[in-house]
């Protein structure tokens, strides 16, 4: 601490006239005699202005603004120009697809915890089990020759469900290999490192059939990734601050397995939660069987209004989201069920105008007007959009031609679908979104 002695009025200006622009200086007349001022040194505060509650800085990095960018001249890109500088934070809006998996391992420490760092207020671990049972964070049951490097560890890849065999260009045959959580236990699970998903079909050793990271993605950040169980996920969100969506992996082994029924699967996953002393408000139970969404909205009070009905019935005949009749059960019938919030991929909410703009589906405008809550997946998971972008915008391929229609499909699923989140494998784009139109902080 320092003491020094107010000599005149003109120091007092002296050092107003260093503040912020915001603050007004009123003149006034000042009799100063022989004061003395104690100056205490502390650090300036950094003031985040969020729509609702507190959230700590994020940092998004640079794809936000190399996507706007490569946008068309328009208003919304000068509206998203207009917020380079921020500030940017948490919003439950930007929800973390697997974590971060665009360049780190899906569903392993490092991917989720770069999630959150990008402003996710909802990170998502898939959840299925080990052969003794106990519940981790994999997108599917028999991914681990895909995701990690156990066909790299002789003792795991022989109690491999399929063994790896390689590719045979004489019959055309490519190299395959199966291994799942359920051919192996937890111990043995957790010796396991993750790596980016992918496969080289054409791999003739196992050494190149782990080598098929897709060429838009990168290894870089692949060499430790770290995997968790289901309860050491639910520990580190809570330590990031951020909500949790668990989604309920569809068995690949019969059940019930060991003794373990299909509801005492879907109810082992929520207990955990419950054990661990996370409130309900904080979880979002996920399934694509709509027997677990209604089982939990029946058995589980608590997490009832937040349990989400993953939509994957474009992958039935005859399914299209324009045409009502082809939907089984109807909205209205979803709602009578007890469910109040319903994720279908992008592609399923949009479509195409007469003026070429893209603008919501029937289904999603019906979802709407039956009081659904809708929530997207999963943008930034196809790559660049210069070829029409993929599975995810099927519905919009002709006027999608360059990465910067990223932003555009963000804000009509935003502002004329009116979801409430959006599930990205690079959660920073949809944070930068979100910050930019003072969205509510996760709090």
């Amino acid at each position: 601490m320092k003491h020094l002695t107010l000599i005149t009025s003109s120091i007092l200006f002296a050092l107003l006239s260093g503040c912020d622009d915001d603050v007004k200086v009123v003149e006034k007349d000042v009799v100063v005699t022989n004061t003395t001022v104690e100056v205490v040194e502390v650090p300036t505060p950094v003031i985040v202005e969020v729509a609702k509650g507190e959230a700590p800085d994020i940092q998004l990095g640079t794809r936000a603004d190399y996507l706007i960018n490569d946008m068309a001249k328009s208003d919304l890109k000068t509206k998203l120009e207009s917020c380079a500088d921020g500030p940017f934070y948490r919003t439950d809006f930007s929800i973390g697809h697997r974590g971060a998996p665009m360049q780190y391992p899906e569903h392993t420490k490092e991917s989720y915890i770069a999630a959150a760092r990008m402003g996710a207020g909802i990170v998502e671990c898939d959840v299925t089990f080990t052969s003794d049972k106990e519940l981790v964070c994999r997108h599917s049951q028999c991914d681990l020759h895909t995701t990690t490097n156990i066909l790299a560890i002789p003792e795991l890849a022989a109690k491999c469900s399929v063994p790896f065999t390689p590719a045979n260009a004489a019959s055309g045959t490519p190299a395959s290999a199966k291994c799942c959580t359920s051919d192996i236990s937890l111990s043995e699970f957790l010796t396991l490192e993750g790596k980016m998903d992918g496969a080289n079909t054409q791999a003739t050793t196992i050494g190149e059939y782990m080598q098929g990271t897709p060429s838009w993605r990168t290894d870089l950040y692949a060499t430790n990734g770290t995997l968790v169980t289901h309860k050491q996920s639910i520990e580190l969100f809570k330590s990031l601050g951020v909500k949790m969506t668990p989604e309920l992996k569809s068995p690949q082994v019969s059940m019930p397995y060991e003794g373990m029924t299909q509801q005492q699967y879907a109810q082992k996953m929520l207990d955990e939660y419950t054990q661990l002393d996370v409130p309900s408000s904080d979880v979002y139970p996920q399934s694509f069987n709509l027997a677990d969404v209604k089982y939990w909205i029946n058995n589980n009070p608590d997490f009832a209004n937040q349990s989400v009905y993953l939509d994957g019935r474009d992958s039935e005949a005859g399914f299209d989201p324009s045409t009502p009749a082809t939907w089984q059960p109807s909205m209205e019938e979803l709602v009578a069920d007890g469910v109040k919030i319903l994720a279908p991929p992008i592609w399923m909410m949009l479509t195409i105008d007469n003026e070429s703009n893209i603008v919501p589906s029937q289904y999603a405008i019906d979802a709407k007007a039956a009081g659904l809550e809708l929530i997207a997946w999963s943008l930034e998971r196809s790559g660049p959009l210069n070829e029409g972008g993929g599975y995810y915008y099927q519905s919009i391929a002709d006027v999608i031609d360059n990465d910067g229609d990223m932003m555009t499909v963000v804000d009509v699923l935003a502002q004329d679908v009116g979801v409430m989140g959006i599930f990205s494998d690079w959660p920073a784009t949809v944070s930068y979104y979100a910050s930019c139109n003072k969205m509510p902080a996760s709090i």
